[in-house]
């Protein structure tokens, strides 16, 4: 599956999504559900690749910031809750995270305090899911991945982050992220959402 391919699954899925009223993965599990399981397995890795690619420090301090923090778990959700914003956001993000800020589900998560905005934990299982509901197996997917990739390297190399940097230090998230720092660092919020 090419990457062309792979976005066009994502933005199908996020037009059915808003059609049927759904929630976007359960129409993005119900779309590969539809496909071949081979194609499903591409699908993953095809995701893998791109939520991998996000894995960088000024992209967790965006995820800090709308946060109020951000563990390594609730990093890997707000990386697929971008792929699940679509490529042009996604695009958008991945040169420069402090894009967000123009986001309208930030801007809205900002001003209601929302700190679980763009966190969507159940984008990371969507092929899986597909794969349970096909076979009504829920190991059926990692057994078909082992062999679809049998020397799979994931975490094996380090990733490049870039420069690591004080997320707690509000000085330099607005000299970094200064967007989307002016909408989550208001005045006594800050100190408000770190010690609470």
């Amino acid at each position: 599956m090419n990457i062309d391919r792979f976005w066009n699954i994502i933005e199908s899925a996020r037009s059915s999504a808003a059609v049927s009223r759904v929630r976007f993965d359960d129409a993005l599990v119900d779309l590969l559900t539809g496909c071949p399981p081979k194609e499903i397995l591409e699908y993953a890795e095809r995701f893998d690749e791109v939520h991998d690619a996000l894995y960088r420090w000024d992209v967790w301090a965006a995820a800090y910031l709308m946060g109020g923090g951000c563990s390594d778990d609730s990093f890997m959700d707000f990386r697929a809750g971008v792929i699940a914003l679509g490529r042009d956001w996604y695009e958008r993000v991945a040169l420069s995270p402090d894009s967000l800020a123009g986001h309208p589900a930030v801007i809205e998560a900002a001003s209601e305090h929302d700190d679980e905005a763009l966190f969507y934990e159940d984008v990371n299982y969507a092929a899986s899911g597909a794969f349970t509901r096909l076979t009504g197996n829920p190991d059926s997917f990692y057994e078909a991945w082992a062999e679809y990739r049998p020397t799979d390297k994931q975490n094996s190399d380090a990733a490049d982050m870039g420069e690591d940097f004080d997320f707690d230090d509000a000085d330099e998230m607005h000299r970094r992220l200064p967007r989307l720092a002016r909408l989550y660092l208001e005045a006594g919020d800050w100190l408000k959402r770190r010690t609470t």
